[in-house]
């Protein structure tokens, strides 16, 4: 390279950098580029090229309209020439290793196009390479190889820029909507610390937190919502801060418990029933899916709901529409549904108790609310909000604990969740008489290791079995007698039936 030669590529390459250096998009400058780079390596297109390692090859930029149509080409192999570059003298001779289009010669050649210089190169971590196109033949050699490189590492490093600036404006962007997302979860909790169920929205664990953010960010769609936890642990409390959170927070949030109704009630309540539909049936009177209509069903303990009843509701969630009992017209159900379930809906329908297509339309979104054992941060803050709510229905000031009273609570492993932290606050309130509750007071037992609790769910499991058994011999298979002795719905009956798999002894009349 002479002195002369030399000045000029130097210049070119000051020139180029200053050309892209003020940009965020270099195909902004592609044509200006290829005026520059025009000064080292002569040619009449420029062309940025990405290929994915597979053999396609896609046209990114070009410095001219002229290749238009041409952006896509898949290579019939993909090794690379070891110097990393490619050198065609005659596109009318060439052999072509381009299996698509399968007319490129032929195109390229129409065009005007006779000859080409690819440089490869990397941009981050994409394979790129930078082509210069002449429409005379043989207008490359292996002298104008090291003007191009260079050429092509400007490029590149530009394009790197533009990645690492995308990469950025990503993490941003990602920063961003987990910062809205955190302020809509908190506005949301504060609105509805002026609830009656405030206390138990009340949290800062990172369990507790994660639920939010679920229930926060499918609270804007219409999507079904599926609650799973341990019983007591504040699962209509997420339906209602869903509720509130959505669209639908100007309608009615109408909760139905599915375990409370006995098996012949479930439905009438669920789809309501016309007049004469059965006996007692005076009036007619809407059911719960159309008080909850513009607004939110909950529907608690879905897994009590009998085959029946899950038939029907089935056809809710599939078809938006059902008819009350003992009608003929269908109604539209314009509803959004929330279930929720302390019990393995997995299991229940692997031992036919539950409709596999109702749980796969259910299981849409499903959020599991932790229970108080796995959320210890949140006792003592849940117990200051739980006093205060006390202490306003009693009409006293709230009850303060004392240190032994903050241990045993923190001791305590909590089997009925939030529900039994509440009932042992306010008995100790009650108990205390106004003055400090004591850990006497809460009258609590200290964690019990996992094998004892193993070994007494156990024994309980054996106990409620021989009771179940015992009850059912004694009303000779009378499944609704059973149920009333027991204290129990013909449903949650049927339910310990099956999970004990004890058959019913044969009736006597």
């Amino acid at each position: 390279m002479t002195t002369a030669d030399y000045t000029v590529s130097l210049e070119s390459s000051v020139e180029l950098l200053r050309t892209i250096a003020a940009v965020l998009d270099i195909r902004t400058v592609f044509p200006q580029v290829s005026e520059i780079a025009n000064k080292c390596v002569a040619h009449d297109l420029l062309t940025m090229m990405f290929h994915d390692g597979s053999g396609e090859i896609l046209v990114e930029a070009a410095s001219t309209d002229e290749f238009r149509g041409l952006s896509r080409f898949v290579k019939a192999d993909d090794e690379q020439p070891e110097d990393g570059v490619v050198l065609i003298d005659d596109f009318a001779t060439a052999t072509l290793p381009i299996v698509e289009p399968i007319d490129v010669r032929e195109r390229i050649v129409a065009a005007g196009f006779r000859s080409l210089l690819v440089v490869l190169t990397r941009a981050g971590r994409q394979h790129m390479g930078l082509g210069f196109w002449s429409k005379r033949p043989h207008a490359f050699t292996r002298d104008d190889v090291p003007a191009a490189r260079r050429i092509a590492d400007h490029v590149a490093l530009a394009v790197s820029h533009e990645q690492l600036a995308d990469a950025a404006r990503t993490v941003a962007e990602a920063h961003a909507r987990a910062e809205l997302l955190e302020a809509r979860v908190h506005s949301l909790t504060e609105e509805l610390r002026s609830k009656s169920d405030h206390a138990r929205v009340v949290g800062h664990s990172p369990e507790w937190k994660g639920t939010l953010r679920q229930a926060t960010q499918v609270a804007d769609t219409e999507t079904t919502v599926l609650l799973t936890g341990e019983s007591g642990t504040g699962k209509e409390v997420i339906a209602r801060f869903i509720h509130r959170a959505s669209p639908r927070k100007g309608g009615p949030f109408v909760a139905l418990n599915c375990a409370a109704l006995p098996e012949h009630l479930l439905e009438s309540e669920l789809f309501g029933y016309e007049r004469g539909a059965f006996t007692g049936a005076q009036q007619a009177k809407p059911g719960q899916i159309e008080l909850a209509g513009g607004g939110v069903l909950f529907l608690d303990e879905v897994s009590e709901m009998s085959p029946s009843a899950q038939a029907k509701f089935l056809r809710v969630l599939q078809e938006r529409e059902f008819q009350r009992l003992g009608g003929v017209r269908l109604q539209r159900a314009n509803v959004r549904v929330i279930a929720a379930t302390n019990r393995d809906l997995k299991k229940a329908v692997e031992r036919g108790d539950f409709r596999e297509d109702l749980y796969y339309r259910l299981l849409v979104f499903d959020i599991r609310i932790p229970p108080l054992r796995e959320r210890t941060d949140d006792i003592l803050d849940l117990s200051e909000a739980f006093l205060a709510d006390i202490a306003k229905s009693f009409g006293r000031p709230p009850a303060g604990l004392t240190r032994d009273a903050r241990e045993a609570l923190l001791a305590h492993d909590w089997p009925g969740n939030v529900r039994e932290l509440r009932n042992a606050l306010e008995r100790a309130a009650i108990v205390c008489e106004g003055g400090l509750i004591s850990a006497a007071h809460l009258s609590l037992q200290p964690r019990i290791r996992s094998r004892q609790v193993s070994v007494i769910t156990s024994n309980l499991g054996v106990v409620e079995r021989e009771t179940i058994e015992q009850v059912m011999r004694e009303c000779r298979g009378n499944k609704s007698k059973a149920a009333k002795r027991l204290g129990l719905t013909r449903t949650q009956l049927y339910v310990r039936l099956r999970k004990y798999e004890i058959e019913s002894p044969h009736r006597v009349n």
